[in-house]
């Protein structure tokens, strides 16, 4: 049976202009879990990850209005919140699916705590886009008025952006080995996990901050000897020059071929280029493909037919 982690973009839950409700949500994992559905059927192993920066940007945007009224939530507990309520949709939908097809499966959710370093540069220079799409107008007084750091996402308008470390060990690594190895689909690493750092001791507290959830996902792919890191987008390839008359579909690309393209400047900061260090990551580390491609397209791409594959 091959082992495949498949991470969703946080993006596949609300899409943009879409209200987010959990109802949205919900209709949006339908169709997602359909898909998943028929990887289970097929035979795979199948451990699922997912985004959140649109998710806990909002919840953040929400606390931020009630502040006189609540005291907001440290990041960290936000992404915990978020990594629950998106993991037990996720868990529930992908289990009525199963259901109706005549399938009785274990599925759980792991609450996931991903250590990184609290010297990490990252914190220096916020990068990770949270939230809803602002127009720069709005970026801009918000910037002023709250604080925060804004920046253009990939042309699509202007977010939050906070501060996004790299991913270094999963806490939880041995009860979701447990897990796997029992045959249970575990949901795990939701939005990138839960950022938490250890002090001189080796105590672990949470810090403010949002994981990638492709590098997370890296991670956790390497450390449970996953056969394959699936990541999905809403293209069935990565290209190069996208969106220019010349655009240019890539299928088969090697690290080195990868660190070149990123050298060259191929991939947008806040859409494409950390799906591609991610992929890199995972199979230089590992010697095992990593696979690019949409939702439509990921039964395509794990038998060779479609998506872009990186390869040692």
């Amino acid at each position: 049976m091959k082992r495949i982690v498949v991470a969703i973009g946080g993006n596949a839950l609300n899409k943009p202009n879409e209200k987010p409700t959990a109802e949205i949500m919900e209709k949006n994992l339908l169709s997602t879990t359909s898909y998943l559905a028929d990887l289970v059927e097929d035979g795979y192993e199948l451990i699922i990850t997912h985004g959140n920066g649109p998710q806990v940007g909002n919840l953040l945007v929400q606390q931020d209005m009630s502040k006189d009224v609540f005291p907001p939530f440290p990041i960290d507990v936000n992404d915990a919140m978020t990594q629950g309520s998106i993991g037990y949709l996720i868990t529930q939908t992908l289990n009525n699916e199963l259901l109706k097809r005549g399938k009785r499966r274990d599925i759980a959710c792991v609450l996931t705590q991903i250590v990184v370093d609290k010297e990490d540069e990252g914190f220096l220079h916020p990068s990770k886009p949270v939230g809803p799409f602002y127009d720069e107008k709005t970026a801009k007084e918000l910037e002023r008025t709250k604080g925060w750091t804004v920046k253009e996402d990939a042309g699509r308008g202007f977010r939050r952006v906070v501060p996004s470390p790299i991913p270094l060990d999963v806490l939880e690594i041995e009860p979701i080995r447990e897990m796997i190895n029992d045959g249970t689909i575990v949901v795990a690493a939701g939005g990138g996990g839960i950022p938490v750092a250890r002090d001189e001791r080796g105590m672990i507290k949470g810090v403010e901050a949002v994981i990638d959830k492709d590098r997370a996902s890296a991670l956790l792919a390497k450390l449970i000897d996953a056969d394959a890191l699936v990541i999905l987008t809403g293209v069935d390839h990565a290209y190069i020059n996208f969106g220019k008359k010349d655009q240019r579909e890539l299928k088969v690309v090697t690290v080195e071929e990868g660190k070149m393209l990123i050298d060259a400047g191929h991939f947008a900061k806040g859409s494409m280029l950390p799906k591609i260090e991610s992929a890199i990551e995972f199979a230089s580390r590992t010697g095992k493909e990593a696979i690019i491609t949409s939702l439509e397209k990921v039964d395509l791409a794990l038998r060779g037919k479609s998506g872009t594959r990186i390869i040692p």
